[in-house]
C-alpha cells in the first residue's frame, strides 16, 4: 500500500458476540447460558444492494471489505472511500471514490452459484473465472510448525468455548496467530480476515490459513485470492476443493488434530522434522477368544 494513499473510513460497529439466555438441562434445572449472536447484514455499494449475509457481527466492516475483495467485485482498496455499518437498518454502506458502484456490475453479477457454505453462500461468475488464472508461490511446510500452530490455535476459539455454534479462521505466520476470527459461518470469518489483509496491504505469500471447517472449493478460492499458499483444517476435504488446490498450487492439510494430519496436496513441500513415535501394531491376543480383545505388539 502506498504511504500516501488514504485508507477507507470505517465505522466501528461491532456487536457483542454472545447473549445470555435461559436453558433447561436434562434434570429440569434452569441455567443462564450464552448463545452466539446472529444478525442479517446487507452490503450495499453506492446504494445498490449486493448481498445479505447472516453474521455474528463482531467485525462487520472487515467482513464487507473481504466479501467484495474475495468475490472480485472491487479490485482496488483505493476505490473505496467509506464503509459505514448501521445496525438499525441492518446495512453496511460501501461508498466508492468514483461514485459509480461496482464496475461492470451486470457482467460480474450475471451468474450466481449457491455454495455449500454454512447456510447458503453465493459466488459470482467473475469469482470462478479468476481462480483458474491464480497461481500461488511455492511453500515450505515444516511438520514442527504444523504442531506448533495447532497448539497455539487451542488458546483461541473463545466464542466457541462460551456458546458453540461458530466456526473459527486464523491468519498465521509460522506458529504465530496474526488474526483469529469467529463467525456463524466459516466463509464470513475468512472474508473478515481477507478484509483486514486488504485494508493493511498485507502479503499472503508467507502466511498460512487455518479453519475449523471443511475445505470446500469456496474456502480454497478465498485463501487463494488472499495469496496464501497453505490451507490447514481440523476437518475434511471435498473433491472440488482438492481439484482447485491442484490448479492453484496450494498445500492442503486436513484432519489435523493432535499429532495427526493428512496432506491432500503438496506433500513434496512437507519437511518431516518432528515425526511422532510409530503407532503400535495391534493384534488379537488369541487367549480369550474374544473378537475385540487386542494387545500392543
Amino acid at each position: 500500500m502506498s504511504a500516501t494513499a488514504a485508507k477507507p473510513r470505517l465505522s466501528q460497529a461491532g456487536l457483542a458476540p454472545t447473549h445470555e439466555v435461559q436453558a433447561t438441562d436434562e434434570y429440569g434445572v434452569e441455567h443462564a447460558v450464552q448463545v452466539a449472536g446472529e444478525a442479517p447484514l446487507t452490503i450495499k455499494v453506492d446504494g445498490r444492494e449486493v448481498v445479505t449475509l447472516m453474521t455474528l457481527g463482531t467485525r462487520p466492516e472487515a467482513l464487507a471489505l473481504g466479501y467484495l475483495r474475495n468475490q472480485r467485485l472491487i479490485e482496488n482498496i483505493h476505490d473505496i472511500a467509506e464503509v459505514n455499518v448501521n445496525w438499525d437498518i441492518e446495512t453496511v454502506d460501501v461508498t466508492t471514490t468514483h461514485g459509480e458502484g461496482i464496475v461492470d456490475w451486470e457482467q460480474k453479477l450475471s451468474q450466481r452459484t449457491v455454495t455449500s457454505g454454512c447456510g447458503q453462500g453465493t459466488i459470482f461468475s467473475c469469482t470462478v473465472d479468476n481462480i483458474y488464472n491464480t497461481r500461488l508461490p511455492q511453500a515450505e511446510v515444516r511438520q514442527s510448525m504444523v504442531y506448533g500452530l495447532l497448539t497455539n490455535i487451542s488458546a483461541h476459539n473463545e466464542i466457541y468455548k462460551q456458546a458453540g455454534a461458530v466456526h473459527g479462521c486464523a491468519l498465521c505466520h509460522e506458529t504465530s496467530i496474526l488474526s483469529f476470527v469467529e463467525d456463524v459461518g466459516r466463509h464470513n470469518a475468512a472474508d473478515a480476515i481477507a478484509g483486514e489483509m486488504w485494508l493493511e496491504g498485507m502479503d499472503g505469500a508467507d502466511k498460512w490459513f487455518y479453519t475449523t471447517g471443511r475445505l470446500t472449493s469456496e474456502m480454497v478460492m478465498k485463501a487463494a485470492f488472499m495469496g496464501i499458499p497453505v490451507l490447514l483444517s481440523r476437518s475434511g476435504v471435498t473433491q472440488m476443493g482438492l481439484e482447485l488446490a491442484h490448479v492453484v498450487g496450494m498445500v492442503m492439510i486436513a484432519r489435523a488434530k493432535g499429532r495427526h494430519f493428512l496432506v491432500y496436496n503438496g506433500a513434496d513441500s512437507i519437511i518431516y522434522d518432528a515425526m511422532p513415535e510409530p503407532r503400535a501394531t495391534l493384534k488379537p491376543t488369541g487367549s480369550t477368544g474374544r473378537r475385540n480383545s487386542f494387545t500392543s505388539s
